[in-house]
């Protein structure tokens, strides 16, 4: 048991880092001797993270659980149906006892939208295991989510340059 006591994190806000945070705590629970279990609700899997991440072997079990696209206005059932699956098999992962550290990437963009229940996502918040971290991480996170976690950062965009037009760059943003 790497963490005797586990805590629920949630990295939100309009601010560019919030993913990659939690892939920072990922590294470092690896480095510790951790094992990890990222879900990643929105994202497809074409981004550096994703190949990045395949360089930890087991010690980071890594899955996309979408239908490989933002979602863009009202999420169709097939979408819906894909991300409670990826929800449940990160609860799973969670209760295993396999891993130490468990981040649901874009958990709060995707309760928010309705994608994933925000019931469902409170229900695995509650289940978690005392020695397991749970990260959260996505804009808009409910304020129900955050009076159960014992930890929120908001990360607050004060200039970017995306605003000038530079789109996202690979192994930066992408």
């Amino acid at each position: 048991m790497l963490f005797q006591k586990g805590y629920m994190q949630i990295y939100t806000g309009n601010g560019k880092g919030k993913t990659t945070a939690s892939l920072g705590l990922a590294l470092r629970c690896v480095g510790a001797g951790g094992r990890v279990f990222i879900s990643q609700f929105l994202k497809d899997g074409d981004y550096s993270e994703s190949a990045g991440l395949g360089y930890f072997g087991d010690c980071v079990t890594h899955e996309t659980s979408g239908c490989g696209h933002f979602v863009r206005g009202k999420p169709s059932e097939e979408d819906k149906a894909k991300a409670v699956e990826g929800l449940e098999r990160a609860r799973l992962a969670m209760l295993s006892g396999e891993y130490n550290m468990v981040i649901l990437d874009e958990a709060n963009v995707a309760a928010a939208i309705g994608l994933i229940p925000l019931e469902s996502l409170q229900q695995l918040v509650a289940q978690r295991p005392e020695s397991v971290e749970l990260v959260l991480t996505g804009r808009d996170a409910h304020p129900e989510l955050m009076d159960m976690a014992d930890l929120v950062t908001r990360m607050e965009e004060v200039k970017h340059y995306y605003r000038a037009g530079v789109a996202a760059r690979v192994g930066i943003e992408k």
